[in-house]
């Protein structure tokens, strides 16, 4: 979660092209079907164990290794042209594109109408700037809408470096199919005119391409850009302007203000052919990871890398993709790359800390993160990651003096602040200074006052300290009404209705609870309680023991052992005044 309006980093896709998604499937035949998942990991120097291997690592997303085994399973059979066409497709998805250009002209050879072979050398002569072989190659892969759309695209960045700027143009708008190309046929229609000169028909172009698609970012960067460069000062301030109502945090579009701001004449958004190629590449690649995140985005994201390095989008796309497949390492390689200049580098150097996090590296996460918190306190998205780390990590009282250093800067709160204000309330909550924490939760909902979690940690608080009780359970009741299907916070409820003694309601809310997270020790364990109560023992024993072998809290593992061996204390009998009873605490979980 982070303290300010939602960032939006990578290209959106025009809303009117409502066929584009549909259309991504399409790219799979690029690629080839990755067959059925390997139930072992078979190794060795036999053609099937790398087969095997290569398809099992695939099927986990480890792209290189993947590469790796296939191309060792190539070595037995270097003219298979499945072999050859999986080889590729993992080898390009792991950005090995030299490499790849090679096993592509290998597969050219034996199977010629392979559409990613041809896809891959007419991108190799595109970079080497042989711009006819470029186009000529191209066509070999279009198949498809989605294909398609990317061969004339870059067919038509090809005929522009060639020098053929009006041959590219006409290419562009002569393109057709889905309803949705007026949108690339007016965005990159604008980037070339831009590249060759031709300031007022690239602002022309880009004014269509942001009435097709208001809200995408790179399209308004590119078009305020190509307004300031041409002296339309007025109309670039306005879209910008614009712009940054929609999105006030936006690093791209911040940069891009402060530079006008200082009186320099901005850059145009694409500088040359190979750029503007890899923004078509990107920008599809970021569509397609939205549903598929292996090795068909990844290829596209790499496809970009090759022609531009400082593709940060692509870059960032891809480090996402292999941060989803848990390759936080590969992650890390590709985000140490964004330039130092970039507006998105502050962007990366956080995902770089979670990184770190994910790989159990607490001191490097700790560390990348501090240095960001250091530099600027105001930054209060690089406060919650460093918060959120430490937290999760249950060093509450370091997570609490990070949050205070963030909100220390907030001279006027804003909704959007809730979260820094709940996250530090909960660390406090943790060190025993309650009535900070409940200070914090309260300003929380100040600022958003139908805040499910807020709604339902609080009012478990209170219920836990024995305070506020009809307060409190409204509060979790109206939550639960926000959020039906939060398990968490149906937990919430139907541990209120325990300590309030409403036995029968307790069980009725900790199954649905249980129904959700079935293996959430807590959850289990609450369940157990309200079964007991209500006389249900047997199956008192059995949450019990589903909560024991679900890994709770080591504070907690020895009450429920307790309530295994003993069962909750009869509350008519002397021992239920002994404060010491083997009820486990309702802890406000953070969650």
């Amino acid at each position: 979660m982070t303290t300010t309006p939602p960032i939006t980093t990578t290209a959106t896709l025009p809303a009117r092209r409502r066929g584009l998604l549909a259309a991504v499937a399409a790219i799979a035949v690029l690629a080839g079907a990755a067959g059925a998942q390997a139930e072992a990991v078979p190794t060795g120097d036999t053609l099937s164990g790398n087969y095997l291997a290569g398809r099992f690592a695939n099927n986990q997303s480890d792209l290189a290794d993947g590469a790796r085994f296939f191309l060792e399973a190539l070595q037995s059979d270097p003219e298979d042209p499945f072999l050859l066409e999986r080889t590729l497709a993992l080898t390009l998805a792991a950005g090995e594109i030299d490499e790849g250009l090679d096993i592509a002209g290998r597969l050219a050879e034996v199977d010629q109408g392979n559409r990613l072979a041809a896809l891959t050398v007419g991108i190799g002569a595109l970079r080497d700037k042989d711009w006819r072989r470029a186009v000529d190659t191209l066509q070999g892969a279009s198949a498809g809408p989605l294909a398609g759309l990317t061969v004339e695209v870059l067919s038509a960045w090809a005929e522009a470096g060639s020098g053929a700027v009006d041959t590219a143009l006409k290419r562009l708008d002569a393109m057709k199919g889905e309803e949705w190309y007026a949108f690339f046929r007016a965005y990159h229609g604008g980037l070339i005119a831009s590249v060759a000169g031709r300031d007022g028909e690239a602002n022309r172009r880009l004014r269509e391409a942001i009435e097709l698609d208001e809200g995408n970012v790179r399209v308004v960067d590119a078009l305020v850009r190509s307004l300031a460069r041409s002296g339309e000062a007025a109309e670039a301030r306005k879209v910008l302007d614009d712009a940054l109502a929609e999105v006030p945090s936006n690093p791209l579009l911040l940069a891009l203000e402060a530079e006008i701001a200082d009186g320099r004449r901005p850059a145009p958004l694409v500088a040359n052919v190979h750029q503007g190629a890899a923004e078509i590449l990107a920008g599809l690649g970021t569509a397609i990871a939205r549903d598929d995140t292996g090795e068909h985005a990844a290829i596209y994201l790499q496809f970009a890398l090759a022609l531009s390095p400082r593709a940060d989008l692509a870059r960032i796309t891809l480090a996402d993709i292999f941060e989803r497949a848990k390759q936080y390492e590969a992650s890390i390689e590709l985000l140490s790359g964004v330039a130092a200049s970039s507006p998105l580098k502050r962007n990366a150097e956080i995902q770089i800390g979670f990184g770190y996090n994910a790989l159990d590296k607490v001191e490097e996460a700790r560390e990348h993160l501090g240095a960001l918190v250091d530099k600027d306190p105001s930054d209060l998205e690089a406060v919650m990651a460093l918060g959120n780390v430490l937290r999760v990590r249950k060093m509450f009282e370091e997570a609490s003096e990070v949050y205070s250093r963030g909100i220390a800067t907030i001279d006027d709160p804003q909704p959007y602040h809730w979260v820094i204000y709940y996250n530090r309330g909960i660390t406090l909550e943790r060190t025993d200074r309650w009535p900070e924490a409940e200070k914090d939760f309260k300003t929380a909902l100040e600022l958003q006052p139908e805040q499910p979690l807020v709604l339902n940690y609080l009012g478990y608080s209170w219920v836990d300290k024995g305070m506020n009780y009809d307060e409190a359970l409204g509060m979790i009741e109206r939550a639960v009404e926000l959020e039906p299907t939060d398990g968490y916070i149906i937990d919430s409820l139907g541990w209120v209705y325990y300590k309030l003694g409403r036995y029968e309601d307790a069980v009725r809310e900790l199954e649905r609870a249980v129904s959700l997270k079935p293996d959430d020790p807590v959850i289990n364990d609450h369940l157990g309680d309200a079964y007991w109560k209500v006389g249900r023992k047997l199956e008192a024993r059995f949450q019990w023991s589903h909560a024991r072998d679900n890994d709770p809290e080591p504070e907690e593992l020895q009450k429920i052992i307790d309530k295994l061996a003993n069962g909750l204390p009869d509350p008519d009998a002397p021992a239920a005044a002994d404060a010491s009873d083997t009820t486990p605490a309702a802890t406000p979980p953070a969650r």
